[in-house]
This record gives C-alpha cells, sequence and structure tokens, in this order.
C-alpha cells in the first residue's frame, strides 16, 4: 500500500495541464440553494479541461430544474461543460457517485473529482490537486482535513470532529492503511483507477463508499496521496447522514476486511 502526504504549497498549473480532460462529479439532493454558487466557482477556475457533471436523485427542491438551467448557460458557447444526470431512484451517495464516475469515464475524462454540491469542498484546491496527480503520477489524491495544515470548520463542534476523527482511526485501523481522512469524500481519480475499481461491483450505497473505493484502490496496487484541505460546513440545507448510512459505514470495514482474508485463501480473489 502506498500513500504520500504532501504539505508544500501549490505551485500555479502548467497551461497544457489546465486543459486535461477532468469531470467533477456532483451528486445532489435537494441542494437548489447551493448548487448555482457551486457551479459558478468551478467553472471560473482556470482549468479549461474542466466540466461538472450533476447526479440528481430526483430532488423535490427542484434542484434538478435548476442543474439543467446551469447546463444550458455554462454550455451556451459551443462547448459542453456541464452536464445533468437525473437518477429516479435514491439509493444512496455511493450508487450515485458510481453512475457518475461511470458515465465520466465513458465519456472520455482522464481524472474524475468527486465534490458534495454543499460547499463545504474548497473549489480553489483542485488545480493543486490534478497538479499533484500530473506530476507524481497519484491515481488517487485525497483533500485532506487530517494532513498538516488541513483543517475542520470552527462551526463544528468538538463531538462532531471528535467523531469524524475516530471514524477515520477506526476504518484505517480495520482495514490497515495509512489514509489519514479514508472517509474523506473530495477525492480525485485517475480513469485508470476507476477501471481497476470496476464501480459496478461496488457493495457501498452510503457514505462507506468512500472508504471502499480507497481501500480497493490501494489493494489494486494504485499510488495514494494526501493534500491539506479546508473543510467548511455546509453553506445551506440539511445533511443526508441518516441512521443507516451509519450503520453500514460501522460495518463495511469489516466486511472489506473478512473479503479480503477469503480472497488470500488459494484458488480465491474478491472484489
Amino acid at each position: 500500500m502506498s500513500v504520500h502526504h504532501r504539505t508544500a504549497p501549490a505551485t500555479p498549473l502548467p497551461a497544457e495541464w489546465g486543459r486535461t480532460p477532468l469531470t467533477v462529479v456532483m451528486p445532489t439532493y435537494n441542494e437548489a440553494q447551493n448548487l448555482p454558487t457551486m457551479a459558478e466557482a468551478l467553472m471560473a477556475l482556470p482549468l479549461p479541461g474542466l466540466s461538472l457533471l450533476v447526479v440528481d436523485d430526483d430532488s423535490p427542491d427542484g434542484t434538478g430544474t435548476i442543474a439543467e438551467q446551469l447546463a444550458e448557460k455554462y454550455n451556451e458557447l459551443g462547448r459542453t461543460r456541464m452536464g445533468v444526470l437525473h437518477r429516479t431512484t435514491k439509493d444512496g451517495l455511493g450508487r450515485a457517485y458510481a453512475a457518475g464516475m461511470g458515465r465520466a469515464v465513458t465519456e472520455g475524462a482522464a481524472y474524475v473529482l468527486q465534490m458534495d454540491a454543499d460547499g463545504s469542498h474548497p473549489a480553489d484546491r483542485i488545480a493543486e490537486m490534478l497538479g499533484v496527480a500530473l506530476a507524481t503520477g497519484a491515481d488517487v489524491v485525497v483533500g485532506s482535513r487530517y494532513v498538516p495544515g488541513g483543517t475542520l470548520s470552527d462551526a463544528w463542534a468538538t463531538h462532531r470532529k471528535l467523531l469524524s476523527r475516530w471514524a477515520n482511526a477506526y476504518a484505517s485501523g480495520i482495514l490497515g492503511t495509512r489514509v489519514r481522512d479514508i472517509t474523506g469524500g473530495f477525492n480525485l481519480w485517475s480513469a485508470q483507477a476507476l477501471r481497476a475499481i470496476d464501480l459496478a461491483s461496488l457493495d457501498s450505497a452510503g457514505y462507506s463508499f468512500q472508504v471502499e473505493m480507497k481501500y480497493r484502490a490501494l489493494r489494486d496496487g494504485f499510488t495514494v496521496m494526501e493534500v491539506p484541505i479546508h473543510f467548511e460546513d455546509r453553506a445551506a440545507g440539511e445533511s443526508k447522514m441518516n441512521l443507516a448510512v451509519q450503520l453500514e459505514s460501522v460495518a463495511m470495514p469489516w466486511r472489506l476486511r473478512s473479503k479480503a482474508l477469503r480472497a488470500a485463501k488459494p484458488g480465491k480473489r474478491a472484489r
């Protein structure tokens, strides 16, 4: 398992790197208040190769309609910079990400970035994450809250910060990884890594998708790098975390470890 942590200041991204086909996959459910601001921030980045794919799970608040209107706005110059994938079944964040990431790779993305629509992930760190991937050859770059230089919103209460740190230590300890933010959702992936992981075979439906993806990448020999970010509290709306999602997150590391042990037996290989 190869994990590296980068704490040096970012350097300007070469112009040719900025043209690298990069798709930001952004799942949404009732994010009508946040999506326009997020789309504007992404479209303003000095990354002409960047496009945004919104994956909307039939939001009752009209997020899907707003996404279509934004796509029409940003695509009006004859170049597709934003797309919308409408799903009729709300079956978890992980399933939404898998659908969007699979489509992004099929449509030619060299890299795919996971990003929440609630404003918690800093758009201004995307260029650095892409630059790290291109400069080092890393297939996974994690925007990390828990490497030196990473910070959490002051709006987070102490118990919430402790719970987040415990969840990372819990999952990494069970799975034997050195990823400090294995539960984090701000991650850059190479198309090569996503093809190898086989998105259709993932077990996770909810937030444990983040853990399973990184674990599979490490298991398959891909290099994971972490760069520090500031994680902000959501701008508006409500968290989608519920009891079922929390229970899946607790159980998933043990399921992954059990599969790995079975796969280690002669003649067996588990996905």
